[in-house]
Formats: structure tokens, sequence, C-alpha cells
């Protein structure tokens, strides 16, 4: 029997992962006619995925960034430019 409690570590996403998987979901959702920032807020605000096409596989894309660090990300791009 194990006594000690296993630490659960989560492995980050690259900064340069979720631009290029950003980039990916913006292009299709502006592909199939949507305005892409409203779009991709509504999912951050909601995390409902039916904000995201399934175009080119975006939705599923966009499941693969965890929300928090996506905003961690935006909120620190937008305070150092």
């Amino acid at each position: 029997m194990i006594d000690e409690t296993i630490r659960f570590k989560i492995q980050k996403g690259s900064p340069e992962e979720m631009r290029e998987i950003l980039s990916q979901v913006y292009a299709a959702l502006k592909e199939k006619g949507y305005n892409p920032i409203n779009q991709i807020v509504g999912y951050i605000l909601s995390e409902d995925p039916t904000y995201i096409t399934t175009h080119n596989n975006a939705r599923s894309l966009i499941r693969k960034v965890d929300r928090d660090e996506l905003l961690q990300e935006l909120v620190k791009n937008y305070l150092q430019d």
C-alpha cells in the first residue's frame, strides 16, 4: 500500500503550438464566413465547442489548447506589446 500522494503534472503546451492551433482555427472560421475573433472569444468565455466550426478539424484542434494557458498567453502578449 502506498502512503504517499502521487503528484500529477500537466504538460504545458508551447506558445508556438498554441499560436499555430489558433491560427488554423482562425483560418477555418474565416473560410466558413464567421467572424473568427467573435467565435474564438465566445469559445474562450463559455468553453462551448460549438462556437468553433468542424471545418478543417478546427473544433478538435481548439480543444487541444487549455483555455487557462491560452488566456495567460494572450494577456502576457497583449501587455508586452
